[in-house]
């Protein structure tokens, strides 16, 4: 964070390490790999490739990994926020550029941070990994052992040198006990893992996950909808204007983990600032004693005296002013924090209403690839965007606090009290006066150039003009003054853009910029983005209808998905899905003859005139059947083409079985649904 001219001024006594912890760092990546690896083995693949026929002993092994699901992940919430935050001094770090080279190209840098993030994800991917395997017992056991490690090597730096390289004695011990505390969290969750996976495999306790669902609160939610609305709840002051719970609605791990790592984030940069500004203080005092002793030995002391007792009341006043601010700075920035939960869920719950009027026009159908790039990249805007606008909003707030102090504060205590207050009074007349013309141009408007209510019980008046030449005669002699209120006007204007733009520059969740130049706002697209994409995979209602459509058909072949398999518990018997298609298909052409002539041809030369044909015969066939007495005979093998091609999932024949001789299928039988 530090410049390194500036580290060479500090303490003596600062000590040498004997642990590296970059070096750490970059050692720990042999391990990470070999976690990574392991958990690859256990894990496999759904889909197999041509690779698996050459490599047939793996049997579909070394799967994809899966650190932590950013879109649908409900459960082991705060463990993935513990895991996040451990990482919050390495993000500052990242965030600060310190381990660039010191003579490294501008358009190098951006490789050059891509490299540092990818080695620190790398390194700090097997927390993530051993939380979220399948593999309980052996992503604790690793996990714990990668944990203890970290948390070994991270205290024994601290406790070596507790002072670090900061400026005052135990920064180290400040800085880095949030990522102990995250690590300590992590070493009791591997630990409890361990313990439930041992009474699992010992048949003593069922894993939750296996029998019941982790989207409960989505099916709830859709049982609140159903339900016929009950008069207004009395709720709280606090229920009202702040927060208000809902037990229908649960964040995604990917919003906790984001706000706790912003706020582990935003605690070391502010400590890291105070410390600097702290440093720097003492420095302005030791020159002030410095100009104190010279300006005493010399012989021009009572000349020069003044200019010491200005200097004692300006670094006063930029100490208060920087402490004032800072406090104010850090107060918005964690209000936002927590504020961007209440709005993500305020604005999921329009998405989920079909409510779109809080989005741009623009954005009601936005791209699907930016969405996705979107999610991918909001967590670690969110982060940067926090912790930029709280340097921004600092700097501001001292600003006015100068303003303020030199203005008001500082004449009052040189008893320029009545200077101050005249100033101030004039000040608010003209305002008064300016206001107090704007209203009754707008009371002048209502009395006298509005016709009259159309009936008595309208709020407001027609918007139809009366006195037309009285209006015109008031709209020219005051068009010159309005020249005039309008410089104001456009001042005020002015104003209250740079205050609001800089007030809401950490907010992503709302654009700083004008309607129709919404797209400039890279942060807001981000936002909109995530809100859509969250939309499309975690809308209750969509889950619960795949829910209900998973366990009404049951589709035995979706058990072996991590996401899916718990929606699938039927015991019935598997079927051949290659079977069960080629059968759904005949039913289906047979009570539909008229669909063969849309299916999509393969490479076959198939022309339409003898599709056209065998749809013909079956049509006539099934009327000849309906319209005897008895049931419909089991037809004999039909040629009916090539089917639907492998993109639509459905195997593709130039023929289809024969019917068994019994049961047949009868005329009544519904026909498959498409």
């Amino acid at each position: 964070m530090y410049p390194i001219d500036m580290r060479s001024q500090q303490r003596n006594d600062t000590c040498n390490k004997s642990l590296d912890m970059d070096l750490f760092l970059h050692c720990s990546l042999a391990p990470a790999v070999f976690i990574i690896l392991v958990l690859s083995f256990l894990e496999r693949r759904l889909n197999r490739r041509w690779i698996d026929a050459k490599f047939y002993l793996l049997n579909g092994r070394f799967g994809i990994v899966i650190p932590l699901d950013f879109i649908g992940t409900f459960s082991n919430r705060c463990s993935f926020g513990f895991a996040i935050g451990a990482i919050a001094n390495k993000v500052v770090i990242l965030f600060s550029g310190d381990y660039l080279p010191v003579h490294l190209p501008t358009w190098a840098k951006a490789f050059v941070f891509l490299i540092g993030g990818i080695e620190v994800g790398l390194s700090y991917y097997p927390f993530f990994a051993c939380l979220s395997t399948d593999f309980k017992l052996i992503g604790s056991i690793l996990g714990f052992l990668y944990t203890l490690t970290w948390f070994i090597i991270t205290s024994l730096s601290i406790a070596e040198c507790p002072q670090g390289k900061g400026f005052g004695e135990y920064d180290e011990v400040i800085f880095q006990w949030p990522s102990l505390l995250c690590l300590f969290f992590l070493l009791g969750r591997f630990a409890h893992m361990f313990v439930k996976a041992i009474w699992a495999q010992l048949k003593l306790q069922t894993e939750p996950g296996e029998h019941f669902p982790q989207h409960i609160h989505q099916a709830e939610h859709v049982r609140r909808l159903l339900r016929k609305p009950v008069g207004h709840e009395q709720r709280s002051c606090f229920q009202q204007k702040i927060y208000q719970w809902d037990p229908c609605f649960k964040f995604p791990s990917r919003m906790i983990g984001t706000c706790m790592l912003a706020l582990f984030c935003l605690y070391i940069v502010v400590i890291f600032e105070f410390k600097f500004a702290i440093y720097m203080f003492q420095m302005l005092k030791m020159w002030e004693r410095k100009l104190e002793n010279l300006i005493a030995a010399s012989n021009d002391s009572q000349k020069y005296a003044p200019l010491v007792i200005q200097l004692e009341e300006s670094i006063c006043i930029v100490e208060g002013v920087w402490f004032f601010s800072m406090v104010a700075a850090i107060l918005t920035s964690i209000t936002y924090v927590f504020h961007i939960l209440v709005c993500y869920r305020k604005h999921m719950k329009r998405l989920w209403a079909g409510e779109k009027s809080f989005l741009p026009v623009k954005y009601h159908n936005p791209s699907p690839s930016e969405c996705v790039a979107a999610i991918a990249r909001y967590s670690g805007w969110q982060i940067a965007y926090i912790l930029w606008g709280y340097f921004i909003l600092h700097i501001v707030l001292m600003i006015f606090g100068f303003i303020f102090t030199y203005g008001i504060v500082y004449p009052i205590q040189h008893n320029q009290a009545l200077k101050v207050v005249k100033g101030l009074v004039i000040s608010a007349l003209t305002f008064v006066v300016v206001i107090s013309l704007m209203v009754l141009q707008i009371r002048i408007a209502s009395k006298y150039f509005l016709q009259p209510k159309i009936s008595p019980e309208d709020k407001k008046k027609p918007l139809a003009l009366n006195n037309r030449k009285a209006f015109h005669n008031f709209s020219y002699f005051l068009f010159f003054y309005n020249v005039i209120l309008g410089v104001g006007a456009c001042l005020y204007r002015f104003f209250c853009s740079c205050i609001l733009g800089i007030w809401l520059i950490a907010r992503i969740d709302r654009t700083i910029l004008q309607r129709g130049y919404e797209a400039y706002d890279m942060g807001y697209k981000t936002w909109i983005g995530m809100l859509y994409v969250d939309h499309y995979h975690n809308n209750p209602v969509l889950v619960t209808f795949c829910h209900m459509l998973l366990n009404g058909r049951g589709e035995q072949m979706l058990q072996g998905s991590p996401s899916y398999h718990i929606f699938t518990s039927s015991a019935a018997p598997r079927v051949s899905n290659k079977a069960r298609t080629r059968w759904q298909l005949l039913y289906t052409l047979l009570r539909n003859p008229g669909l063969i002539t849309l299916r999509k041809p393969k490479e076959f030369d198939f022309s339409l005139d003898s599709k056209m044909i065998q749809a013909s015969v079956l049509t006539s066939r099934i009327q000849n059947e309906q319209e005897g007495p008895g049931q419909l005979s089991c037809p004999l093998l039909v040629d009916i083409g090539p089917s639907f091609s492998e993109s639509h999932g459905v195997y593709s024949e130039t023929s289809v079985p024969v019917f068994p001789a019994s049961p047949c299928l009868t005329p009544e039988s519904p026909a498959f649904p498409l």
